[in-house]
């Protein structure tokens, strides 16, 4: 089960998140996870949103270069060593993480870890994760979780 996450190339300046947030909030599109990554006067943006082909569409159409890649969003265990029994696991396997983010779903029980993984060892990788009993969860998915959705703010 792949899910979906959007790189966008960013100028390491201010205002440039503001307009790749600016087109997706006038889209309608949530983003439900990001992370922000510079090197000196570059970064980029990975994304993760509720309609990757909407946003990666809107974007494209308003000037940013942006890419879709598959990426595996996987369950996991919100607990010391929880992340690196996975990593131990792919590791053994030979994969290779390009690129990792997480986020917590419910304080010390579920986190979600999603990796990015050289394209032709997806289906490898989300193979491995099967087989040592892990779940991924799909672009559908991604869009549906509802964090901390027992907490009153």
């Amino acid at each position: 089960m792949k899910a979906y996450q959007l790189t966008v190339p960013a100028i390491n300046k201010p205002g440039q998140l503001a307009a790749v947030t600016g087109v997706l909030a006038k889209e309608n599109i949530n983003i439900r996870g990001i992370t922000i990554s510079s090197f000196g006067p570059q970064g980029f943006f990975n994304i993760l949103v509720d309609d990757p082909k909407g946003a990666q569409k809107a974007l494209a159409r308003d000037g940013f270069t942006v890419e879709m890649k598959e990426v595996i969003s996987i369950v996991v265990g919100d607990k010391p060593g929880s992340l690196n029994n996975m990593i131990q696991i792919l590791a053994k396997e030979n994969v290779n993480i390009q690129n990792s983010y997480g986020f917590v779903l419910e304080s010390r029980k579920t986190a979600v870890i999603v990796i990015e993984v050289d394209q032709d060892q997806i289906d490898k990788t989300i193979d491995v994760l099967q087989r040592n009993k892990y779940k991924t969860i799909t672009a559908e998915g991604i869009a549906a979780i509802e964090p901390f959705a027992y907490i009153t703010y």
